[in-house]
């Protein structure tokens, strides 16, 4: 097999095919915007040599001259948005050489022993997926490249993304095997035809991107509505010409795919399927860090800066829970993927913070209500300081209601909370929730005004991450809560400060289920069934059940922030 192939399989060979039948689409495009002047150029010849005369044949001309004029303006303007659009990249942490030697030399490694070109650089995603990224448009170009052994600089190859949690969860010989059929797909991106057809289908979608995208005007005026039409006539054709080749661009990659992992199929085949039970694993264990315990500190300002660390004991959690996991424990002795950087807890920080803008839309540097956190602080700056300030915010909400204040002067109780929400049934605690949800929209709009405009403190994850302070898309974790859920969250929260305050409990951090009560060292029973019976139906029994048996003085009063 040649550098430049993708061999002779099924896979490759349909590849190619759909390949072309993109270009045949990009060049019929071409052919329709040169047919007016094509027809005018004839119209001209034959009037010089003394044919195609009369008003009709000069009606004929001017008419195909303005039409052949009109649809090279049009064709050019087209052009010109395909080239100038910068196509969309994810948004990533970037890894130069110097930072991970080891790293860029499996790769290198892998690269030869499947006879393909090496990826031009590597990155890494704060996701549990790999895959290859094409950089080559001007703006997207890197400092950093792989060199091939040999001596040949592969310039055009695409970049290598990686997702950080295999990086700790994985051993270095299952991220060779998992990488490898990702790694493959170097060959079809050095394919001529295949490599054209992508760039043709990356400029259309970014060209639709560009034409609906807003202007910089504010105010209705000429230019304004000058511009907007004609970005909407060129959005309305790329839009034609990205639908008329949509088809044969999902068979082509789907040929790829087959293709490359076809060829991969020699290098470590047994390793990689225990590579990819290690992958569905990893993907459960991330969801749950990033749901259950990141997304908590997000929202109260602080981002934990070693997620990727977390993972690893998530995971080795959920190995000692799941009977299914038993075993992957056991590898922890060997040798983590993690140990081929340099400087494995600033790779871990500038993912970690990455993450936090990715799912929640945090700040792109550390600042004022935007903190890092490390995973021994947790349970003290992010669980005991989230329940005081909900527990906190319940009572300011209770006060602007005009609820009776706490019998004790020195300070507010559960008592209170449990007196407002009794016996009113599914309406006792309606105004409560809505109220809430209020004042917690409030705040955090308040917060990220104050984040936008204090100044910011580097910190040692930033100098990798390539997107500064640009906006990225936002992928939530989860919906916006109800004001019934945020209620339900409030008076856990309360209980939480109560059981500290008065019964000698303790925040926690469970790495699967994030802040927990760790009641004389134990994690205490589940709170939110009482508290729903209470919240919903307006019945304190079962949560008075439980704080019986906690010990908790619901009259007691408790610290809040």
């Amino acid at each position: 097999m040649s550098d430049t192939g993708i061999g002779e399989s099924i896979g490759a060979r349909a590849a190619r095919s759909r390949a072309l039948a993109v270009l045949r689409v990009r060049g019929r495009a071409l052919a329709v915007a040169l047919l007016p002047a094509a027809v005018a150029v004839v119209l001209l010849a034959g009037e010089s040599t003394g044919h195609m005369r009369g008003d009709a044949w000069d009606a004929a001309r001017w008419f195909f001259g303005v039409l052949a004029l009109v649809a090279l303006l049009l064709a050019a303007a087209v052009t010109a948005v395909i080239v100038r659009a910068s196509p969309a990249l994810s948004p990533t942490v970037q890894l130069a050489e110097r930072a991970a030697p080891d790293l860029y030399r499996l790769v290198r490694d892998l690269a030869e022993r499947l006879d393909v070109p090496a990826p031009s650089a590597l990155a890494l995603t704060p996701d549990c997926d790999s895959w290859l990224e094409d950089r080559t448009h001007p703006a997207h170009a890197l400092p950093h490249a792989i060199r091939k052994r040999r001596g040949r600089r592969t310039a055009e190859a695409p970049v290598l993304v990686i997702g950080s949690p295999f990086l700790w969860w994985m051993r270095v010989a299952e991220l060779r095997a998992l990488l490898a059929p990702v790694v493959a797909g170097t060959a079809p991106a050095a394919h001529p035809d295949i490599a054209a057809a992508r760039r043709f289908v990356r400029g259309l979608d970014a060209a639709v991107a560009v034409a609906a995208a807003p202007g910089p005007e504010r105010s209705i005026s000429p230019v304004r509505f000058v511009r907007a039409a004609a970005l909407g006539l060129v959005g309305g054709i790329a839009r034609f010409l990205l639908h008329s080749c949509q088809a044969y661009a999902g068979e082509m990659e789907r040929g790829v795919a087959a293709a490359a992992s076809e060829r991969a199929q020699t290098v470590d085949y047994g390793l990689r399927i225990v590579a990819q039970e290690q992958v569905g694993l990893a993907y459960a264990g991330w969801d749950r860090l990033l749901t259950r315990v990141a997304l908590p500190a997000w929202r109260m300002g602080r981002w934990p800066s070693r997620l990727d660390a977390g993972v690893v004991s998530a995971l080795t959690e959920l190995s000692r829970r799941d009977r299914l996991a038993e075993g992957f424990a056991s590898r922890l002795g060997d040798r983590p993927a993690c140990d081929l950087l340099e400087e494995p807890g600033a790779v871990d920080e500038a993912a970690s913070l990455l993450a936090a803008r990715l799912f929640h839309g945090g700040p792109a540097e550390t600042g004022v209500g935007w903190s890092p956190v490390d995973w021994q602080q947790y349970p003290e700056e992010v669980v005991d300081r989230k329940w005081r300030t909900e527990a906190a915010r319940l009572h300011r909400v209770l006060d602007g209601l005009g609820v009776t204040p706490a019998s004790r002067p020195d300070g507010p109780t559960l008592d209170r909370v449990l007196a407002h929400l009794s016996g009113g049934g599914a309406d006792a605690g309606e105004d409560l929730a809505e109220a809430i949800g209020a004042e917690v929209a409030r705040e955090e709009a308040a917060r990220q005004r104050t984040a936008a405009a204090a100044p910011v403190a580097k910190s040692p994850g930033d100098v990798l991450n390539g997107w500064g302070a640009d906006p990225l898309p936002l992928f939530p974790l989860q919906p916006p809560r109800t004001g019934r859920e945020l209620l339900a969250d409030h008076v856990i929260a309360m209980v939480c400060c109560a059981a500290v305050d008065t019964a000698g409990a303790a925040p926690g951090l469970d790495w699967l289920d994030g802040p927990v009560l760790l009641i004389r060292g134990v994690r205490g029973s589940d709170l939110m069934s009482p508290v729903l019976s209470l919240t919903e139906d307006g019945d304190p029994r079962p949560l008075g059940l439980w704080l019986a048996g906690v010990g908790v003085r619901p009259e007691k009063p408790v610290r809040l922030v």
